[in-house]
Order: structure tokens, then sequence, then C-alpha cells
């Protein structure tokens, strides 16, 4: 089996590498290609050609344009890379009778109320990356071709840049902190998303039932202030010498962003969990591995 990942140098194309390597020979490309083979979600046609190239068994799309803020001024960038080049590989896919595997968001839905959003409930996006993501799903189902979408939530890895890195480093600086407590989610690792995939990915090739969009995070939620806040605790009891006194809880209102976030980030795992034969464990378990990865 063949399996061509995209994005490959993100937080969870980075992990999906390893999760994917045990299921067949793995193509892994970032926007800079390589071999002559085209990784860019910018470059359409260039990318249609590597796809017909390598005729992959499965593509994963770990690519995409993730700057919620910008986007909201960058509108066409945007909905070429998490729209317009998703139907492309869409196409691509149904064409090789190939799985694809693409990740969506909880910016699809706009955050109302306080239950966990299923995955038939009705998408109404805020932001333009909401609606270019969207635009992504969309594209996928009406392809035909035969996919997993998975949506996810508040993805952090220990690589690169990440939530719990950034309170860290100002609670090492300064002695107050002030974090938005009004938007709740579930943080999840990029290594149980990769894991997950690849799971899904054995087993869908096994029953083509199981195609579909499916939500996937860590189990429970939190808000960012009690996230960071836990985060911040597990540093001082590892010896960490932090300058923080106080961490302040404070409405989304109080920091006001070019795009809108939703409040309720709530994910219904049920229908993955069910049909896969999976657990997923809490959130806290996932931070806890991350700041032990990351000293």
């Amino acid at each position: 089996m063949k399996i061509l990942l995209l994005g490959k140098n993100g937080q969870v194309g980075w992990e999906a590498q390893r999760a994917l390597a045990p299921l067949g020979e793995l193509v892994a490309l970032d926007r800079h290609g390589s071999d002559g083979l085209c990784g860019d979600l910018e470059q359409v046609d260039a990318l249609a050609d590597t796809v017909r190239r390598l005729a992959p068994d499965v593509i994963v799309n770990a690519a995409a344009y993730t700057a919620v803020d910008k986007a909201e001024q960058e509108a066409e960038r945007a909905r070429a890379i998490n729209a317009d080049a998703v139907a492309m590989l869409a196409r691509q896919a149904h064409e090789l009778g190939a799985l694809l595997v693409h990740y969506s968001t909880d910016y699809v839905f706009d955050g109302s109320g306080a239950q966990p959003w299923r995955e038939d409930d009705a998408p109404a996006p805020l932001s333009v990356y909401g609606a270019t993501k969207l635009a992504g799903e969309q594209a996928i189902r009406h392809s035909h071709c035969e996919h997993l979408i998975f949506r996810t939530s508040w993805v952090y890895a220990a690589r690169g840049g990440n939530f719990a890195r950034t309170m860290l480093r100002l609670a090492a600086e300064r002695e107050q902190l002030s974090v938005i407590d009004d938007q709740i989610g579930a943080p999840t690792g990029a290594e149980l998303i990769a894991d997950v995939s690849a799971h899904a990915i054995r087993s869908t090739l096994k029953d083509r039932s199981l195609c579909g969009t499916y939500h996937l995070a860590a189990a429970g939620h939190t808000s960012w202030h009690a996230y960071a806040s836990f985060v911040i605790d597990r540093a001082r009891r590892s010896g960490a010498a932090l300058a923080v006194q106080k961490i302040t809880p404070i409405p989304t209102t109080s920091y006001p962003t070019p795009a809108t976030r939703p409040l309720n980030s709530r994910l219904d795992t049920q229908r993955l969990r069910s049909r896969f034969g999976l657990h997923l464990a809490d959130w806290r378990d996932g931070v806890t591995r991350m700041l032990a990865e990351i000293g």
C-alpha cells in the first residue's frame, strides 16, 4: 500500500509520519516537495500531477491555512488552500479509488450553547478560516470519493510553538497573567490525532462503510484559563521557577481579535469511539506527557 502524506512538517503531519509508516510505503511531502514531487496546496496543477504520478492508495492531507486572524485579510489565499486544493485532492482520490483523509475543525460551528457538537449538527462558521474549512469538507463530500474527515480542536504538539509553551514563557516573565475563561474545548495532542488516524485508516480500508465525518478530540473539556492554570501548576510541581503569582480569568470580549472564536468548542466523539472501538484519554493525560517532553 502507498500513502501520500501532505503537510509533513506541521504538528499533525510530523506525528503522522511516525504513525503511518507501519501501514505501508509512505511518501511524505511539505510545500517544498522533493525529487520532482510537489506538496504545495497553492500549486494545484503541480500537486495534481504529483498525485497522479504516485497513484497512492491513501491520501492524508495534514496541510492547511491555519492563520485564523490573518485569514480575515487573506480570504482568497485561505480558500485556495483550504477549499480549492482540497476539492482537487478529492477529485483525484475519486478517480484513483484512493481513500482521502482530511482534517477539519470545530470552527465550522458557531460555538453557541454548551452541548458538545455532533457530526450532524448544522455548521455556521463565524470566521473566514471556519468558512474555508467547511467549504473543503463540502467539496470532499460532493466529489463522492471515499473519505475520512476528522474535525478536531485546540491542537497542540511538543514540537514547535503551542499554548502551553507560551504560558510557561510568560509565567517566567510576569507576575500576573490574564487568560480567557469563556471559551471551552479539549486540548488535543497531534500524537493522539495521528495514532487515531492510522487506526481508522487500517479499519476503513477493510470496511469502507466506516467512511465519513468524525469528531476527534481528547476526553473532557476545559477553558483556556483552566488549561493555563493546569500547565503552570504542573511546571511548579516539577521545580520550575516561575514569577507568576496570579492568573486572572477574562471574557473573550476583553481580548478582541480580527476573527471571532467559537465559545463552545466541545466535540461529541461518540461516533468515532463506537465505530472504531476507541478509548480517548482525558486531555490532562496528553498535556502532562507533552510537558514532560518539552522539559
